[in-house]
């Protein structure tokens, strides 16, 4: 029976990094949602532990999520997370209230008892900065509970009750703003939890392979390419499973990088022996976007227009039965809530939240459960170059949601030349490497401008880089002054429609990596 650490999830938009983490420390992790938690859970593999997510919720609500009896009486180590911490609280007989002193980001925690959960992370006496998202806090311990590590405004910022091996953070240890969060979530896995170590981006690979032979079976797959790394890994993953029963399909929405359909020909049929098919439906996406400026309606447009022509194609091809995406972690958790409405949409995703209900194509989604850098990964086990594997994310409805407001002929090309000067000027000077996504935005408003001994009133368009590990927290990129006022200049010089070229700080959260 295959070792597993079992994370429940209470509705947090973090939960998938917690799996992540685990899956770092090279040990199997499943999700199960806190409603559908079951005695079944158990019997298909052997659980090492439990860690309890986070959540948008109050314990002080009348229907708080909460979990049946027996998950607490099976013996197994407990980690629980900001809203699993409170939760294990208010189960054992503490008490929470509300704060007004909440705490939300970078704070720091005080180090007062060292445990085998600190090994190497955290020394007794000592400050650390971890991240917190919280308004609830634990006021009264439960017997047979201590506080190992206090914040300013949470005294119980770490709490741990060593005989029932259950170990409560009032913080995230999965985010990367936490320091030593991986360490401490390793700690309890291997330490305490005595977890093997066991699992690879090769075993992934090798089991993906053989599950899409499976659930394919005699029939073929038509996969929409999008020239990105996430729909390349697809590709080649599924090629390798069923070869020529795969379909490759380039939709040209018009809303795509410079040369973009070219440049993916080229690529799978010359690098990748795959061979692909590519439709023009330039004119009918642009016909279905005019006069839409809810991003929204966009993705949702987009998203019914790309199925619409993978289904076209497969019509006089009997035998395609099911659809192929690149669709990532990330997609999920802004696209749609998973449990109930206990999370919240952030975004549909095109291929996600704005996909039709019906569709006559069965999904194939191997890289769901994958966060951006492990499809980098599973590309390299795969054997495609890095040159490939590391180009930035690009996102399905491609420029459509990059200029602001209504999208058109003449805003897109606009955009797409701007987009062309920025990314080939941090290529130029060797920075495209330390950046996990840079790309333009194109803003709906006008601004007055001089140019030469005239007046121009144009666009403005906006830089942004980023640097990031998994998409679902992300800094700004540092630039050097000279280097932005060269964009500006190269763009507003070369680019008819613009007058104004600003860079973009803002961070991941409070804002998004898209601005749509």
């Amino acid at each position: 029976m295959k070792q597993a650490i079992l994370i429940i999830d209470f509705g947090s938009q973090l939960t998938k990094l917690i799996a992540r983490r685990v899956r770092e420390i090279g040990v199997f992790s499943i999700i199960i949602p806190y409603d559908r938690v079951s005695a079944s859970n158990f019997k298909e593999y052997e659980i090492k532990g439990l860690i309890f997510s986070g959540g948008p919720k109050s314990i002080d609500n009348e229907n708080y999520p909460k979990l049946p009896d027996f998950i607490y009486n099976k013996g197994i180590p407990i980690f629980g997370i900001c809203y699993g911490l409170q939760l294990l609280c208010k189960k054992f007989g503490g008490k929470l209230k509300y704060s007004e002193d909440r705490e939300f980001g970078k704070r720091e925690i005080e180090i007062k008892k060292k445990i085998p959960l600190f090994n190497k992370v955290y020394s007794l006496g000592k400050k650390y900065q971890v991240w917190m998202s919280h308004s609830d806090s634990v006021d009264v311990l439960p017997s047979g509970f201590e506080i190992v590590a206090s914040s300013r405004n949470c005294k119980s910022a770490v709490i741990q009750n060593i005989e029932k091996q259950i170990f409560g953070v009032q913080f995230h240890p999965e985010v990367v703003h936490t320091i030593g969060g991986s360490l401490l979530l390793e700690n309890f896995v291997i330490r305490v939890c005595k977890s093997k170590q066991n699992w690879n981006m090769r075993i992934f690979k090798n089991q993906m392979i053989e599950n899409i032979k499976d659930k394919v079976g005699n029939s073929e797959v038509i996969c929409g390419l999008s020239g990105g790394v996430d729909s390349t890994v697809t590709a080649v993953l599924i090629h390798k499973a069923i070869k020529g029963k795969l379909k490759c399909v380039f939709v040209d929405t018009g809303l795509m990088r410079m040369n973009e359909a070219n440049k993916i020909k080229s690529l799978f049929e010359k690098n990748l022996k795959i061979s692909i098919s590519i439709i023009d439906a330039s004119k009918e996406f642009f016909s279905k976007l005019k006069g839409v400026r809810d991003p929204e309606r966009k993705r949702k447009i987009i998203g019914k227009l790309f199925i619409k022509y993978f289904e076209q194609y497969s019509l006089n091809k009997k035998n395609i039965k099911f659809l192929a995406q690149g669709t990532l972690y990330p997609d999920v958790i802004e696209s749609s809530s998973k449990i109930g409405d206990s999370s919240v949409t952030i975004k549909s995703h095109h291929n996600v939240g704005g996909l039709p209900k019906k569709m006559k194509l069965k999904l194939i989604e191997p890289l769901r459960e994958l966060f951006k850098d492990e499809v980098r990964k599973l590309g390299n086990e795969l054997g495609i170059s890095n040159d490939l594997t590391g180009r930035h994310p690009f996102p399905g409805p491609g420029l459509g949601i990059r200029v602001l407001g209504e999208v058109d002929k003449n805003s897109v090309e606009i955009l797409r030349k701007a987009d062309d000067i920025y990314i080939n000027l941090i290529k130029k000077h060797k920075l495209y490497k330390k950046i996990w996504q840079a790309f333009c935005v194109l803003l709906p408003i006008k601004s007055v401008g001089v140019m030469g001994d005239d007046r121009t009133y144009e666009r403005i368009c906006i830089l942004r880089a980023v640097t990031s590990v998994d998409g679902m927290t992300a800094e700004s990129f540092e630039f050097k002054d000279s280097f932005l006022k060269l964009c500006a200049t190269e763009i507003i010089n070369n680019v008819e429609g613009i007058n104004r070229v600003c860079y973009d700080y803002t961070s991941k959260p409070p804002g998004t990596i898209e601005f749509e």
